[in-house]
C-alpha cells in the first residue's frame, strides 16, 4: 500500500537525509534522525576519498599496478558488461585510463534487445573482445521458476552470483588479476540485506528443493569456489567508482553521444527479469520497492530533493506491456499457479540453508580480504555481520 506522497505526512519515521523509512532492514536513527545507512555512505566516502584527490591518487596507483601486472599478457583486466550504463561507462574508463580490458557477459537468456545492442556497440567501437557465458534457457528458466515456488524475494539472485563466478573464471582462464566493478555506491547505495541476500548454497538449497532441471551450465560459485578465487587465485575486484567522481546522468548522455548506446528505461532494467522484479514482485508480493537504494543516492547527493525523491517512491512502478504473460509463459506457470504464490505468505532467505554464519565466523578473514580488494567491502559489511 502506496503512504502520503508528502513526506511530512507519511506517519511514519523517514531518515532525515534520505527516505530509507523505519520498515527497512536493520535500520537505526541517531540523535538527528540520520540513519546508520547513511553514516554508512559517509565511512565509505572517507575511506575511499570518492570524488576527491585522495580517491584519484588511490586510483591512479591502482591502474598503474594493474599495468604492471598484466604487462606480457593479452589482457590486464575484465569488465563484466550487462548493457546497462555503469558497465558500459566502465568499459570506457577502462581503455580511456590506458587498460587492456576483456568484456565479458554472463547471458541468464531473459535479455532485452536494447541492452544486447548496446553491448555490440560499445564494444566495437571500443575495439574490445567479448567473452560470452550462456546458460542454457531451461535451466535459467528453471532456476528462477525455484525462488519463484519457494516465495522468497532473491529471484535475481542466481544471476547475480553467475555473473560473478563467470569474471573470476575468465580471470583465471587468463591469468588476469582484476576485475573492475561499475558499482556506485553514491549514487546506487548499497542495499540493507533483508531481501537481498544470496550465496551459493542458498541457491543450491532452493533449487533442490523446487526445481526439475538439473543444472549442467549455470556457474554456481560454492564457498570452495570463492576462496579458490579470492585466497588462491587472488582475484581483485576494482570499483573505480568508489574512488572517482560519477554520475549516471553525466555517464548516460557521454554513451548516447559517443556510441550510439540507448537508454532503457530504468535502473537496472536492461534486463526482463530484473523488470519483472522491480515492476510486479518485489512490490506486490513483498512491499518492497528497491528505488529507494538510488532515490535515497540521489537525495543524500542533492541531486534531488528528499520531498521529490520521497514523492518518486510513492508513485506506482511502470509496469511494461507484456511482461506479466512473457514470465507466466517462459516459467510455465498458469495463471492459477501464479496467483495462488503471489498471495502466500512471503518467505526469507532466513529458512533456508546459506553460508551466512560461516560468513560470520570468518569476518576477521573477510575483513583482510576486503581491505585488499579481495572481496567487495560491500560484502563484509552486508554478509559478516
Amino acid at each position: 500500500m502506496l503512504l502520503d506522497p508528502n513526506i511530512n505526512e507519511a506517519g511514519i519515521k523517514i531518515c532525515s537525509r534520505c527516505i530509507y523509512d523505519e520498515r527497512v532492514d536493520g535500520i537505526s536513527f541517531d540523535s538527528d534522525g540520520v540513519c546508520n545507512y547513511c553514516h554508512q555512505v559517509d565511512m565509505l566516502k572517507e575511506q575511499y576519498g570518492t570524488g576527491q584527490h585522495k580517491g584519484e591518487l588511490l586510483f591512479s596507483e591502482i591502474v598503474e599496478q594493474i599495468k604492471k601486472d598484466g604487462k606480457n599478457k593479452p589482457y590486464d583486466c575484465i569488465v563484466g558488461v550487462s548493457g546497462g550504463t555503469d558497465s558500459s561507462y566502465m568499459l570506457y574508463l577502462a581503455k580511456e585510463r590506458g587498460l587492456r580490458p576483456l568484456a565479458v557477459h554472463y547471458n541468464n537468456t531473459w535479455n532485452t534487445e536494447i541492452a544486447n545492442q548496446n553491448i555490440k556497440k560499445i564494444i566495437k567501437e571500443l575495439d574490445v573482445e567479448l567473452s560470452l557465458y550462456s546458460v542454457e534457457a531451461e535451466e535459467a528458466d528453471d532456476i528462477f521458476r525455484s525462488f519463484f515456488l519457494a516465495g522468497v524475494p532473491e529471484i535475481e539472485g542466481a544471476t547475480d552470483l553467475a555473473m560473478a563466478e563467470v569474471l573470476y573464471r575468465v580471470a583465471a582462464k587468463y591469468g588476469i588479476k582484476y576485475t573492475l566493478d561499475g558499482h556506485s555506491f553514491e549514487t546506487e547505495g548499497i542495499s540493507p540485506l533483508g531481501r537481498n541476500y544470496f550465496d551459493g548454497k542458498y541457491i543450491k538449497s532452493i533449487h533442490s528443493m523446487y526445481g526439475a532441471v538439473r543444472m549442467k551450465t549455470y556457474p554456481l560459485m560454492t564457498f570452495s569456489r570463492f576462496m579458490r578465487w579470492t585466497l588462491i587465485e587472488k582475484i581483485k575486484r576494482i570499483r573505480p567508482h568508489w574512488y572517482l567522481q560519477y554520475t549516471k546522468e553525466n555517464a548516460q548522455q557521454f554513451l548516447k553521444d559517443n556510441f550510439g548506446w540507448e537508454y532503457y528505461g530504468g535502473h537496472h532494467l536492461e534486463n526482463r527479469m530484473t523488470v519483472f522484479f522491480h515492476s510486479i514482485y518485489a512490490p506486490q508480493k513483498f512491499g518492497a520497492d528497491f528505488r529507494n537504494n538510488t532515490l535515497s543516492a540521489l537525495a543524500r547527493m542533492g541531486k534531488i530533493s528528499r520531498e521529490e525523491a520521497w514523492k518518486r517512491y510513492n508513485t506506482p512502478p511502470v509496469i511494461e506491456d507484456g511482461l506479466l504473460d512473457y514470465f507466466k509463459k517462459r516459467l510455465k506457470l498458469t495463471d492459477e499457479e501464479y496467483l495462488n504464490k503471489m498471495n502466500e505468505p512471503p518467505r526469507s532467505w532466513r529458512e533456508f540453508p546459506t553460508y551466512k554464519k560461516r560468513f560470520e565466523l570468518l569476518r576477521p578473514l573477510f575483513k583482510v580480504l576486503a581491505k585488499n580488494n579481495l572481496v567487495p567491502m560491500s560484502f563484509y559489511l552486508k554478509y559478516c555481520f
